[in-house]
């Protein structure tokens, strides 16, 4: 299967049916087929790319344009208590279609859902290094 035939891209080009929820020149929003939750909903670029990093900035920006807004529509719509915004990239990371796609999945307490953060301690020197290592890579 190439990238132009992700089950996203088939959705956008209308080959397969999807409940749309948003759509403009650089993002496609519809409901999940398979929710976590009433509302959920998927937000991708239409570009077929499978990494956030790759996709260029303008269109990761127009993304970042619109997820809130529709967020709240969602939110607003089903009358969540919150939301989470999940975005994985990498099988190892949890992604199934390598597509970027952004899951809005809204929230309500006791909704058995959960997530797993199991933060861990690190000391302030390896962390100051980490700050160079990724500082010489963004300059």
């Amino acid at each position: 299967m190439s990238d132009a035939d992700t089950i996203f891209s088939r959705i956008i080009r209308g080959e397969i049916p999807a409940h749309r929820v948003y759509e403009d020149q650089h993002v496609f929003a519809f409901l999940d087929i398979n929710p976590l939750s009433e509302g959920h909903t998927l937000v991708i670029p239409k570009r077929p790319v499978a990494l956030l990093h790759e996709l260029p900035a303008d269109e990761a920006a127009a993304i970042g344009r619109v997820l809130g807004r529709i967020a709240a529509a969602v939110v607003e719509a089903v009358g969540a208590a919150g939301y989470n915004v999940l975005q994985n990239n990498g099988a190892v990371a949890g992604q199934v279609v390598d597509h970027v796609h952004f899951h809005i999945i809204p929230r309500a307490a006791d909704d058995g859902l959960g997530y797993r953060w199991n933060a861990q301690p690190v000391e302030s020197d390896a962390l100051a290094a980490l700050a160079d290592r990724l500082r010489a890579r963004l300059s």
